[in-house]
Order: structure tokens, then C-alpha cells, then sequence
């Protein structure tokens, strides 16, 4: 570890009940979680046919010494039933699981700042249930194993857009894709419960081309996208992250004040 990282990390770790010992915190990312309102649309059509057909007869004979008569009679009883419905129309429910993307530049930017070990999270796999959101829960459950503290991570908005703007003066139209998603974060401890740092964070990305107005196809790249706005994100969640538990040791963040102090070394000029 360079020593400008000793620096930052003793100054992180100084005064606070954040380690019980100066080295990395050992920190479980989990996936981010999600909740939406879904729509789909459905048609019911139900038919039905129900019939019975009901037959009986009847024989008698009748004889004397002078005549001899006989005598047969039946009915039959038929019925019919049939019905009809028709539905259609929409219904909403909400959604809630994991996001399996986007934590892969988060967990990276973590390791490469040198104050962070990373174990492994267990998934949340139950289904559409509202305890995802519980972390005491999921603590106590044992999901995040050697695990001194939990980032926890909720999107609260993600939208993709879609543009096409013709570039004046000229017969070109730029074509646009993009996204942007805004997390929310918690460092959580998983020995006291502790909330330790709570932000938001931005990624973004974009895809643009260039096509004349005679016409032709665009394929814009949605992966490029996707990886810029994990990477942006990741770069925004180290940076506060570290804004934060540095700020628990004065009222400077932590590698403001060390580079403050190299730049005062480099201007020391000793006259002779």
C-alpha cells in the first residue's frame, strides 16, 4: 500500500469506532434492490355448455274373453343450458427483488481504494417479499458472512431515453441513447446495527450516433451504455463513501486534508 493510502487510512480508521484495529473494513456489497409498480393487461373469455336429455316409457296390455288391448306411452324431457362472460382490461401489482448488475464497478472501486476488504453477500431469493429492505433482518439471518459492515444499495430511479434531434444546419440527425440511475446507500454495521454513512449516487451513459437524413438504420450500443453508467456509479459511491467515514474523524474530508498537506510540503522553500 503506497503511503499516501497509510495516510488516508489511518486518518479514516483515527478516533473512530468504525475498526478495532487500523486495516481494511471488511465490507459485504449487495445487489441493488428494486421495487416497481407493473401493469399488464388481460382478457378473460369463459364459455360453458351443460345439457341432459331424459327419456321414459310405460307398456301395459289388457285382455278379456272377447278383447285384448294394449297401451304403450313415453316421454322425453330435453334440456339445455349455456353461458357466456368476457373480460378485459388491466391490473397493477408491485414488483420487488434484486438488480443482478451495476455492483461489479462498485465493489472494484472499493478495492482499489486500499481500505476495504470485500466478502461475499448471499442473495436475497424470496419472491415479491417487502423483507428485502429489512438489513437487521438479513444480518441477523446470516446472509452476510465475516462481514464487519453492509452497503446496501436501492435504486430509486432508473430510465432509459431514447432521442433524435436533427444537428442544425446540416442534413445529419444525432441519435441518442441513454440512461441514468440514482441509488440510494447505507454502510450498515452488522455488530450494533449502526447506520455508518447514508447517500445517494448518479451513474450515466450514453450512446450517440450520427446519421444523414436520407436515411438508414441505427443500432445504438445498449451495452457501451449499461457499462458507463456502472462505472460512473461506482466512482460516485467511493468518492462519498469515503467523504463520509472521513468526516467522522473532523470537519474535512480526510484526503482533502493529506493533500493539502503535500501541497504545503512542495511549497517550503528553505533559503541558505
Amino acid at each position: 500500500m503506497s503511503t499516501f493510502k497509510k495516510v488516508l487510512l489511518a486518518g479514516l480508521l483515527l478516533g473512530s469506532s468504525l475498526a478495532q484495529a487500523a486495516g481494511p473494513l471488511k465490507v459485504a456489497v449487495t445487489d441493488l434492490a428494486y421495487e416497481e409498480r407493473v401493469q399488464e393487461y388481460f382478457r378473460s373469455i369463459k364459455a360453458s355448455e351443460k345439457s341432459s336429455l331424459r327419456a321414459s316409457g310405460r307398456e301395459s296390455e289388457r285382455e278379456n274373453d272377447y278383447s285384448y288391448s294394449r297401451r304403450s306411452s313415453g316421454s322425453v324431457n330435453a334440456k339445455s343450458e349455456s353461458s357466456f362472460s368476457y373480460e378485459e382490461g388491466t391490473y397493477s401489482y408491485i414488483e420487488r427483488g434484486e438488480l443482478r448488475k451495476f455492483t461489479a464497478d462498485i465493489k472494484g472501486e472499493m478495492l482499489k481504494s486500499g481500505y476495504f476488504n470485500l466478502t461475499q453477500a448471499k442473495p436475497f431469493t424470496a419472491k415479491n417479499s417487502e423483507k428485502l429492505y429489512d438489513v437487521i433482518a438479513r444480518i441477523k439471518q446470516g446472509m452476510y458472512p465475516g462481514a464487519d459492515y453492509v452497503l446496501f444499495g436501492s435504486i430509486n430511479s432508473i430510465e432509459f431515453r431514447q432521442e433524435a434531434n436533427p444537428v442544425q444546419h446540416t442534413d445529419t440527425v444525432s441519435h441518442t441513447l441513454s440512461l441514468e440511475l440514482v441509488g440510494e446507500f447505507s454502510l450498515v454495521s452488522t455488530k450494533n446495527y449502526q447506520v455508518k454513512a447514508s447517500f445517494s449516487a448518479m451513474g450515466e451513459g450514453q450512446d450517440v450516433k450520427l446519421l444523414s437524413s436520407r436515411g438508414g438504420r441505427v443500432v445504438l450500443n445498449r451495452g457501451k451504455v449499461v457499462s458507463e453508467v456502472s462505472k460512473s456509479l461506482g466512482e460516485d459511491v467511493i468518492k462519498q463513501l469515503e467523504e463520509q467515514l472521513a468526516a467522522l474523524n473532523g470537519d474535512y474530508p480526510v484526503h482533502e486534508t493529506v493533500i493539502e498537506r503535500e501541497k504545503s510540503k512542495e511549497e517550503v522553500i528553505i533559503f541558505r
